[in-house]
């Protein structure tokens, strides 16, 4: 069995993870509430891409990272390529977005962070946090589930809170 959190090279002292008791929500509940577009069809590139191809795509599809699979095996993942990404290794550094290819920007497999489905969401929020990432992709056993990002999880954790003050004020008001 795979810890709650894991990722390549990096680890997460759960000591520093605020549990509050009630923050139940796991980062499989925020996949299912993202529906279609996270039931497996997540939006990929390949290393081969150019990094012209894969911004074009993030920009048509209204998103901030693609993950990244070798040529050819699909379920193989290479790693991730963001905005980020963009910014400091095309634009900053006066490279061709149009000649370089996606490999040669991403973050790598071995340097990726990931959770798992059961993860519960204020871990993958201190995760993304104290690695200042956005985007996590979620992975088991048998490959890639999905991808969230820092926004699917503020909503997660916010409407837990929203969940429990409803309680407390029904509690408060004698309708529990």
């Amino acid at each position: 069995m795979l810890p709650a959190v894991f990722s390549r090279f990096m680890s997460v002292s759960s000591a520093r993870l605020e549990d509050s008791g009630f923050e139940t929500a796991t980062v499989s509940d925020v996949l299912k509430s993202k529906g279609k577009s996270a039931d497996g069809s997540w939006l990929w590139c390949t290393t081969e891409d150019t990094v012209y191809d894969a911004v074009k795509s993030m920009t048509q599809h209204n998103v901030g990272a693609l993950v990244v699979v070798k040529p050819g095996e699909d379920k193989s993942i290479a790693g991730i390529v963001t905005e980020r990404d963009y910014l400091r290794k095309i634009i900053v550094q006066g490279r061709s977005s149009k000649s370089t290819k996606v490999g040669d920007i991403m973050t790598e497999e071995n340097k990726l962070i990931t959770v798992n489905p059961n993860t519960k969401v204020v871990q993958a929020m201190q995760l993304m946090t104290d690695n200042r990432i956005r985007h996590i992709p979620v992975i088991d056993g048998t490959g890639m589930l999905g991808m969230v990002s820092i926004g699917d999880v503020v909503r997660a954790v916010v409407a837990e809170h929203r969940e429990e003050l409803n309680r407390l004020n029904d509690y408060i008001q004698g309708g529990y």
